[in-house]
């Protein structure tokens, strides 16, 4: 009879953990867990998206507006039907109106309706219309993004001062074109936005720019318009 007694293992010496091993072992259900990680990331798909509806909300209020074109005054450049993104921060003069931006704005004679057309005269300027072509202080305006045939007219108007915090706005088709040579100008305080994006058509979509530098030159002859019919926009 051995005096020593082999000792006996409960378990095997090798490969065999218990959670008796270690009390501070944490043993986790993978079902458990991976309901728990589902929840989780639910959680924060929902928060995401939530702070992402309101960022837009935010920006569309505050920032950007997006506005049907309906009309054909601002042929070429806009047609019947398109969809475009208007910069509202406009409003607070970021950035301040400049000669040959497209604008929307209220209607002076009728607040409900919405205008979109080019800014022609700036405050403190003498605008005429001579032989059909804009005249800026007694210089003529180049508008090289004017289509000749939707541009026939030869009037003539004379000279008006624009007032101080109030411009003097056209449309580019101006044969076809009710704008400050009919009604007369914008108060500034009616201007809501500036055109920055055509989205619609996918296939037009492209980012609205200044066409030119806007010089003024030496006095010539050049066709224009005459007002019938304006371009007004819709949300």
């Amino acid at each position: 009879m051995s005096i020593f007694k082999r000792k006996k293992y409960s378990r095997h010496r090798f490969g065999d953990i218990s959670v008796l091993d270690d009390r501070d072992i944490e043993v986790q259900s993978f079902e458990v867990e991976s309901r728990r990680h589902f929840w989780s990331e639910t959680r924060l798909l929902v928060r995401d998206l939530i702070f992402a509806v309101l960022f837009m909300i935010l920006l569309v209020v505050f920032v950007v507006q997006p506005v049907k074109v309906e009309g054909t005054s601002m042929l070429p450049r806009l047609h019947d039907g398109e969809r475009i993104f208007v910069n509202k921060m406009i409003y607070y003069h970021l950035p301040p109106i400049s000669r040959g931006d497209i604008i929307v704005f209220w209607y002076p004679d009728d607040p409900d309706k919405s205008y979109i057309k080019r800014v022609i005269g700036l405050p403190g300027e003498m605008v005429e219309v001579r032989d059909g072509h804009f005249r800026i202080n007694g210089q003529e305006l180049d508008e090289p993004y004017l289509d000749p045939q939707l541009n026939l007219s030869h009037a003539s108007q004379p000279p008006v001062v624009v007032k101080p915090h109030y411009y003097f706005v056209a449309g580019d088709n101006r044969d076809h074109s009710y704008d400050s040579r009919s009604w007369g100008l914008v108060p500034e305080k009616y201007i809501y936005g500036k055109a920055l994006l055509r989205y619609w058509p996918l296939a037009q979509a492209s980012i609205i720019r200044h066409e030119t530098d806007y010089t003024l030159t030496a006095p010539g002859l050049r066709p224009t318009p005459t007002p019938d019919e304006d371009d007004e926009v819709a949300p």
